[in-house]
Parts: structure tokens; sequence; C-alpha cells
């Protein structure tokens, strides 16, 4: 492992809670895919299937934040374990009422109570910027580290939820989804040494983290990122269907998260300079820029190639965000503000998917490939328009806002700048 890397986790306890945010992840790329593999076995019906999907992923949208903002308050122990708990008991529901041939009804019931589920990438970041909040360079790399986590479940994760459920039978791969989130929750909320200290309700004023006018900006832009993200996966899977190799376009797909898994460790090696607003904006430009091939392509190889180059855009862009999360929202709300960042990707995903389906029936796959070219420039025009709003902040009375890059702000008197400005 490259020294920047050796370094971050040197730290005692750093190597024991992100190896369980590794597990707790798995079940984000897993469980959606696996019910919709589930589903279409057990009754054949697409349409249903992927409105489960949907389901689950605009309840995750809805109570994510929630969960999250109790998180901040109570700390993580006390909140993620009842909330995964629920989570899990509904998931239980869902596969028994599937395998059982339950109403439909009671399908959607338990589907939009999965969404329970934590968001344990906020809650492994939060870890990390206890530990790092004063060492900008050492928190970049660890951001960097963990989108290459998150890449890996998307690489993984996908392949193996589907495998399982054919190979096997229907409910292994949203199973082992569910043991996975169980796993990693549990063994991540055990070790308290490396847990935030919450803060009481005192210090929460102003309401949601989402009134910092910077959350707002990078949460629509992710709306906009998702939809490019839901939409290459349906029109792909449609795409390789039309060259008569469906069954590849997992591995392209694969190709596609590959791209960003590299982009993520090379990135995490850098030392970087300058605001990270402005570097953010190139990624997001970048993105939009790389789905135009996309649009010229007419094999599966040449696919693979467009895909790989547009994921090399990815990693980097959702590393800066994260680190704007932390510039722009308040200590008091940082697991909140970065799991609204997540929420917005998550509706960003149901719509784009959706949307290229509908476009995918009307003209076919090459035309699918419209909607991700769409959704980037949307995101790009969302980002310029916004940028203002995540510029550092001009020097005020006693001090300036330290400006973000890739790092965080460094002691309490810059946190209260931040919260009189995003509070004002």
């Amino acid at each position: 492992m490259p020294s920047p890397y050796r370094a971050i986790f040197a730290t005692p306890g750093t190597k024991s809670f992100s190896a369980a945010g590794l597990f707790g992840r798995m079940t984000l790329s897993m469980m959606g895919i696996g019910v919709v593999t589930m589903v279409s076995q057990l009754t054949g019906r697409y349409g249903l299937a992927g409105a489960l999907a949907a389901t689950m992923a605009l309840s995750a949208a809805a109570i994510g934040p929630q969960i999250s903002r109790l998180v901040d308050r109570h700390g993580q122990r006390r909140v993620v374990r009842p909330a995964t708990l629920i989570s899990l008991v509904a998931g239980a529901g869902l596969l028994l009422s599937a395998h059982l041939r339950w109403p439909d009804w009671t399908l959607f019931a338990f589907a939009s109570v999965v969404g329970c589920v934590p968001s344990v990438g906020s809650m492994v970041r939060a870890r990390w910027v206890a530990i790092y909040r004063d060492s900008p360079q050492q928190l970049h790399t660890a951001y960097s580290f963990e989108s290459v986590v998150d890449e890996v479940c998307f690489i993984v994760g996908p392949i193996l939820s589907i495998g399982l459920s054919t190979a096997w039978f229907p409910e292994a791969g949203p199973l082992l989804a569910a043991c996975f989130l169980a796993v990693g929750v549990y063994w991540l909320t055990a070790q308290r040494a490396t847990e935030p200290v919450p803060h009481p309700r005192e210090q929460h004023t102003g309401g949601s983290a989402l009134r910092s006018p910077g959350l707002q900006v990078l949460v629509t832009t992710f709306i906009a990122t998702g939809a490019i993200f839901g939409a290459v996966d349906v029109v792909t899977v449609a795409f390789a269907e039309d060259q008569g190799h469906k069954t590849a376009a997992s591995l392209v797909l694969a190709v596609y998260a590959l791209g960003s898994c590299l982009a993520g460790v090379v990135f995490g090696l850098l030392r970087l300079s300058g605001p990270a607003a402005r570097r953010w904006l190139l990624g997001v430009c970048a993105m939009a820029v790389s789905m135009i091939p996309l649009l010229l392509v007419g094999n599966l190889p040449l696919l693979a190639v467009a895909l790989f180059v547009a994921g090399l855009a990815i990693a980097p862009t959702m590393v800066t965000t994260m680190a704007l999360v932390e510039q722009h929202v308040p200590r008091a709300k940082l697991t909140e503000g970065m799991t609204w960042v997540s929420t917005g990707l998550a509706v960003g995903v149901a719509l784009g998917s959706s949307t290229a389906g509908l476009v995918v029936d009307a003209w076919g796959a090459r035309a699918g490939y419209v909607v991700p070219e769409a959704a980037g420039a949307l995101a790009a025009v969302v980002a310029f328009l916004g940028y203002r709003r995540l510029r550092p902040a001009p020097q005020q009375a006693g001090g300036a806002l330290p400006q973000a890059t890739g790092g965080s702000t460094t002691d309490d008197r810059s946190e209260d700048h931040a919260q009189q400005r995003h509070l004002a």
C-alpha cells in the first residue's frame, strides 16, 4: 500500500472501523439489484421488481437523513443499532412475503421500511473526520480511500447478489446483503474508541443541515449526477442485450466502477492546492463531457473503454464533495450533511433509471444514452449556477474561514464562523 495510505491507518482503530464499513456498505450495492432479481425470478414481473427497488431507494432517501441527524445528536451506537434492527426485520418480511406469494401491497409495505438502513459510509467518514480534522492531507487520503471502498462494493456487490440469486435460490442475494449489513453495523458500533462525540440538542440550532446554501447546491447537483449513474446502468443492460450479450452488461459496468476505483487511489496520493470548489466544478463538468462518447459507440468493447474513461472523473469528484460538505456544514451536523448528499444521489438514481427505461422502450438502447448526457449537462449547469455559494467565505472579523483543499476546518473558532454564515 502506498505510504500515504499506510500513514492514515497508523492510528489505532482505523483499520477495524474501515473494514466494518466495507461490510456494512455491501448492502447498498446488493439489496436493490438483489430484490429485482428475486422478484423477477419468483413472479416474472419486472415492473413489480423495479417498483419495489424504487420504493426502497426513495424510502432510504426520506429516512436516511433523519437517522443521521439523530446520530449527530445521540451517537452512532445508540441510534444506528435500533435503526438497523428495524431495517433487518422489514427485509425479512419482504423476503418472506415474496417467497409465500403474499399480496403485492405487503411487498411495498415492507420495502418502504427497509429504507430505515443507516448511511454506513457517512458514519465511517465521520470517524475519519474526528481523527484527522487537523490534518487536511491525511483526511483527503482517507476520503479517497473510502471512495475506493465504495467502488469496490459496486464492482463486487451486484455480481455477487445476482450470481447467488440465480445459481442458488432467488432470495439468496438480498439475504446475504442483509447479513453484510448486520455484521458491518454491529462491528462498527462496537468500536467506541473511534466513535465521534455526539452533539447535544442545544448545539443543533437552525434546523436541518440542508439549510446550508452550499449543501443545497451539492445535493441538487448530485440528484442530476445520480441520474447519470441510474441511466447508465439501465441503458447498458439494454445495449448489451441488443448486441446479443446481455450477461456481459455486468462486466462492462464493473469496468465503469473500476475506472473510478483507480482514479480514487491515485487522487488520494496527490497533494492538492487551491480551493476545493474549483476542483469540484471541474469534476462535475468532466463527468458531463465523459457521457458524450457513449452516444457514438457501436459495440460492447468500445462501450467498455468509454465507460472506463468516464469512471475516472467519479471518485475525485466524490472525494471533493465530502470535503465541501465538511466546509459548509457545522460540525454538529456533519453526519446528516454527508447523508443528504447520498440521499440526493439515491433520488437521482431512481429518476435516471426510470427515465432511461422509458426512452429505451420508445426509441431503443442507443438512444437511451441521451438520458445520462442530459443529466450530466444539467449537473454542470447547476454546478455553475451554484458555484458562488461554494467558494470560501470572505474574511470576517476575528479571522477567516479556512479554505477546503480536501481537508477541513481546523478549530472551533472556524466552526463558529461557519455556523454564523450558514444560519444567517
